[in-house]
């Protein structure tokens, strides 16, 4: 008895080693792609905010640094500040949802993007 709830509970701690990193791998390439994409509607919107809205994009830059991800944003899109507005609040969801996913420097240049646009759209 004693050796079969051994035997179990070793197949059972080794199984959640291996699936562990698997899930890590799973959250990490999420993680990554929204990043890029809050980077790119952050790149995309079309007024300065008071240098918020770039340092958004700068710690979204240096959260993707820390997970080896180059990022490249599309240019300004000349949109009216409603849409630009728009474009901030969708970065920012994208980050909220890639936060879960992310940790360390990468989750505290995160968070720091979240509060740049928070003080971003308070702008007017």
């Amino acid at each position: 008895m004693k050796r079969t709830l051994l035997h179990y509970l070793l197949t059972v701690a080794c199984a959640l080693l291996l699936i562990a990193p698997a899930q890590r791998l799973l959250a990490g390439p999420g993680s990554a792609e929204l990043l890029k994409q809050a980077y790119i509607a952050l790149g995309r919107a079309d007024h300065d905010y008071k240098g918020h809205r770039v340092e958004a994009m700068k710690h979204v830059e240096a959260a993707a640094k820390e997970m080896g991800l180059e990022l490249r944003g599309e240019g300004k899109g000349h949109e009216k500040q409603w849409v630009s507005d728009d474009q901030l609040r969708e970065a920012k969801g994208l980050l909220e949802q890639a936060l879960p996913g992310l940790a360390g420097k990468a989750a505290q240049h995160t968070k720091r993007a979240i509060e740049q646009i928070d003080l971003s759209l308070k702008v007017k």
